[in-house]
């Protein structure tokens, strides 16, 4: 009887849901904490890496697992899952889904498209700063569903371009018109013949050129999302964790966080544009005359195109000017709020602390509230009442829910490990490692992050390695956010395989591009940043976050109890 291996294989995602539980039963009926959370942490890391569930539904474990077991009571684990935070986050998207529903991010695309330049290398950069700008704020999927349309229609027109160059220089329709004149030509051959061409140009493996650009923005969204603590769901793990295991700690908030990724985010961006110019598009090479007027030709015909799609929005409306206002108030609002350079507002309003999610939920509040144009200044019978600014069913629909629970699930399973007390007992361990230099140290996590990410969800590696590198660095006496901040950065550079983010698998079924090209393109985008990240944080962010010092905020929390 042969064993059915076939069958075995088909089946491993229930293997792994299945078998991974009973593998680690001995830890979780342990008299040790330590163990008992060890074995929630075990479960959800590899149910979270190999996907055999919903992340959201793996997210929810502890709710279960964490009563039942000794470690945290209902009531304290349920509680993570709408911290501050997840409401910020819930706050931000909201309002990044009001600046889609009025189509707002389309015309800033168009616009700084324009602004910028249409040659092949200024439209590359500014497909790649657009992105980047829009992921800042909205999420990178949303940003690169939005840019893959703009770029496909550029290339298009590229390529009708190109067509009739053809045909003008070529001897072909010459010969085709004396075919129909002569009664042997068949149009409906002719159509069916271009309709094939059509079909097997789809089919074909795309050029240089186009895959600089979808790489492009495949790149700027993920790096554009490092540039605000809104900006993807890794930050905003980051954020909560770190003040859930330093409730005392100062130093990051929107404002802060900003002052050094910002920089980090346009040099890495700027590298993504050198680099992709220097694999696809010849950066230091030399245009001959005849290349010089094909670029200005091509520029010519981007131009139109882009110029044209601008157009098709009209001038800007009231709806769209009113989203504009509230988006410029709530990043104000947040950066403000506490910047430390200057005094914050929030202190001026009241005596309690006022955190991000207050300011996102007022903007969120008038987006619900404000009408959509100037219709409710009739006083007529006949005249409409107007629309709000946002509806409650794009709400629904866009947000992504289940990423509010993988947030609130990694929060979870921080807090049972600082509770049984296995943080302290694996950053200990760990403490080993304090033989080799920090900077080694650094360059070391940054790597392994970095390609674990390629492999599994960005967030749930974020709330896997954060709370451990907490507890090593304070066992080291390092700053905390020496390892734990370059870390959750690398968590965003997902450049070498379509299943890592989104964006990427977003980009590949656009352009037909082979994976070969993502790799090779992604595997030195994933060496030039982590080179930034191990450079710039010891450097650049030592003066911004004072990490040549242990803090006494760290030195003096006890991560196990949070006291």
């Amino acid at each position: 009887m042969k064993f059915p291996v076939r069958g075995l294989v088909a089946r491993w995602r229930s293997l792994v849901l299945l078998l991974c539980p009973l593998v680690l039963l001995p830890l979780a009926v342990s008299s040790y904490s330590e163990s008992r959370c060890g074995f929630v942490v075990l479960v959800m890391a590899v149910y979270w890496m190999t996907e055999v569930l919903p992340l959201p539904i793996t997210s929810l474990l502890p709710v279960v697992l964490y009563p039942m077991l000794g470690i945290l009571s209902s009531n304290d684990v349920c509680i993570q899952y709408l911290k501050e935070t997840n409401m910020m986050f819930v706050g931000g998207l909201i309002v990044a889904i009001a600046m889609e529903h009025c189509n707002l991010h389309k015309r800033i695309a168009l616009k700084t498209i324009l602004i910028i330049g249409t040659s092949p290398r200024r439209l590359t950069l500014g497909f790649m700063l657009t992105t980047m700008v829009l992921s800042m704020w909205i999420s990178n999927t949303a940003t690169t569903a939005m840019m893959t349309p703009i770029v496909q229609a550029v290339l298009e027109e590229l390529k009708a371009h190109e067509d009739v160059e053809a045909r003008r220089t070529s001897q072909v329709p010459a010969i085709a018109d004396s075919e129909e004149a002569s009664g042997v030509y068949d149009p409906e051959t002719r159509r069916k013949s271009t309709v094939l061409k059509s079909d097997l140009d789809k089919l074909k493996p795309p050029d240089k050129e186009t895959i600089c650009y979808f790489l492009g923005i495949a790149y700027a969204s993920n790096l554009g999302g490092t540039g605000t603590l809104t900006g993807t769901g890794t930050n905003l793990t980051f954020k909560g964790i770190f003040h859930s295991l330093f409730p005392e700690a100062e130093g990051i908030n929107f404002a802060s966080w900003m002052i050094f990724c910002v920089p980090l985010m346009l040099l890495s961006v700027t590298a993504a544009w050198m680099w992709l110019n220097v694999l696809y598009m010849g950066l230091f090479r030399k245009q001959t005359d005849n290349g010089k007027k094909k670029g200005e030709e091509h520029a010519k015909a981007v131009r139109q195109v882009i110029h044209q799609s601008y157009s098709e929005l009209g001038p800007m409306t009231y709806h769209e000017g009113s989203v504009l206002f509230l988006f410029v108030a709530i990043v104000l609002l947040w950066f403000f709020r506490e910047p430390e350079f200057i005094p914050g507002w929030a202190k001026y309003i009241s005596n309690v602390e006022i955190e991000d999610a207050t300011p996102a939920m007022l903007i969120v509040f008038l987006l619900f509230c404000l009408p959509a144009n100037l219709n409710f200044l009739k006083l007529n019978k006949s005249g409409d009442a107007s629309p709000a600014l946002l509806h409650w069913k794009a709400v629904h629909e866009k947000v992504p829910w289940g990423l509010v629970l993988l947030l609130g699930g990694g929060f979870a399973m921080a807090a049972g490990t600082k509770a049984s007390g296995l943080n302290q007992l694996l950053g200990e361990t760990l403490v080993a490692l304090e033989v080799l230099p920090r900077e080694v140290i650094l360059i070391i996590v940054c790597t392994a992050t970095t390609f674990l990410t390629e492999v599994s969800s960005n967030t749930a590696i974020a709330n896997i390695v954060t709370p451990v590198l907490a507890e090593m660095a304070k066992a080291m006496e390092i700053h905390p956010l020496y390892f734990m901040m370059p870390a959750v950065l690398c968590c965003s550079f997902a450049f070498m395989l379509p299943v890592a983010t989104p964006p990427n698998a977003i980009v590949m079924a656009a352009s037909n591009m082979r994976s070969s090209d993502m790799m090779k393109a992604g595997l030195g985008m994933n060496v030039i940043c982590i080179i930034l990240v191990s450079i710039l944080f010891p450097t650049f962010g030592s003066a911004v976050y004072g990490l040549d010092t242990f803090p006494d905020w760290a030195r003096g929390t006890n991560i196990t109890t949070g006291v």
